[in-house]
Parts: structure tokens; C-alpha cells; sequence
């Protein structure tokens, strides 16, 4: 029976990024608790949570490769985890207005059967544009915010709050495709040719 790719993740942007490289992969999500404790080091709290899903899953599903990502925001090396409610996400955008922050995203792969396992930590940089309160509530009201690190998307009208970023783009949003797609050749799950993906 030929190995699956299977992604450890319930979040539709990775869905729709992994979808770009063409390779076929069913969603099965890990029912774990990640660790989310701020002072953290992002590299390790990123790292940590991605292999925990991918080794939950993989468990479940010792033939099949199983993708496992974390991504989280870090401003003066303090983690900013997706926010509790919309005062939080309004106080997150007030705390990133006029700076640069980091994106880092870890990457875990896993088959079980083989003993294959393979992490990877991607970072890219975001700078805010100068945010005054109207700006703020503006970007609330246009994008749901509770379910993102820092409270914020970049690919959702980030016109509004974004003047510029640095790194992979698709990091950001949650996937690095480069590395991916690095992984997924190596794993003999997506042919060695070129593929498209974004900056």
C-alpha cells in the first residue's frame, strides 16, 4: 500500500498552501494540548508543537508521511499566541503598530513505520505600518482575528496594517512552501520538478 501524506493541522490556510504543490494529502487533526507559555523561546515552542501533532498523528497512522507545523508571532522575544478575544487581538495590533516582528513556523514530519522524521524551523520578518485606532477597529471588523498568531493575516487585507515583510510569504500565512516541498521530494511524495510557489 503506497504511504499517504497526511496533514496534523485543522487550519484551512495550510490546507489551501499545501494544496499548491499539487501532491494529494488528507487532514487528520491532532488532539493535543500545545504549549503556548509566552516567554518561550518561539524556535522551541514552534518546534515542540509541530512535532507533538505530527507524533500524535503518526502514531494513528504508523504506513502514512504526516506533516505536523506551528507558527506563532515574536515582538522583543515575547510570543504572541492567538488572542482570547477581540480585546486582546486590539491589543496585539496597538503592541505591533510601527514595528518589526517575526514570524517562525515549525515543520515535523513523521512516518512511524520507517523511523522517518524530519524538522525544519522557517522565520520571516513583518513590519507594521503606524496603526492609529481607527485603523485597528477597521481590521477587526474586517478580519476574524481569534484564530491567528498576533492576532493578525497578512493575506487578509493587509494592505491596511503591512508596510512590507521580508522572507518566505507563505511562512507567514502559516507553511513554508519551499521547505515543504524540499520534504516532500525527499520523501518521494512529489515528483522532482518545478513548481510555482509564492515568495
Amino acid at each position: 500500500m503506497k504511504a499517504r501524506l497526511l496533514l496534523a493541522s485543522a487550519s484551512p490556510r495550510r490546507r489551501e498552501l499545501l494544496a499548491q504543490l499539487g501532491v494529494d494529502f488528507s487532514v487528520v487533526t491532532a488532539e493535543v494540548t500545545e504549549h503556548e507559555e509566552p516567554s518561550t523561546d518561539p524556535r522551541v515552542m514552534v518546534a515542540h508543537n509541530a512535532a507533538l501533532k505530527a507524533e500524535w498523528v503518526a502514531a494513528r497512522h504508523p504506513q502514512d508521511y504526516v506533516l505536523g507545523a506551528d507558527t506563532t508571532v515574536c515582538l522583543d522575544n515575547h510570543v504572541l499566541n492567538k488572542p482570547a478575544d477581540l480585546a486582546e487581538a486590539r491589543a496585539m495590533l496597538r503592541r505591533l503598530s510601527g514595528r518589526t516582528h517575526q514570524v517562525y513556523t515549525g515543520l515535523a514530519w513523521r512516518r512511524a513505520a520507517e523511523h522517518f522524521a524530519i524538522d525544519r524551523i522557517a522565520v520571516s520578518e513583518v513590519a507594521f505600518k503606524v496603526l492609529d485606532e481607527a485603523v485597528i477597529e477597521t481590521y477587526l471588523a474586517k478580519v476574524h482575528t481569534l484564530d491567528k498568531a498576533g492576532g493578525y493575516a497578512i493575506q487578509e487585507h493587509g494592505d491596511l496594517i503591512i508596510a512590507s515583510y521580508r522572507g518566505s510569504l507563505s511562512n507567514i500565512i502559516g507553511l513554508p512552501l519551499d521547505e515543504t516541498k524540499q520534504i516532500l521530494t525527499a520523501a518521494g511524495l512529489l515528483p522532482e520538478s518545478p513548481v510555482s510557489t509564492p515568495a
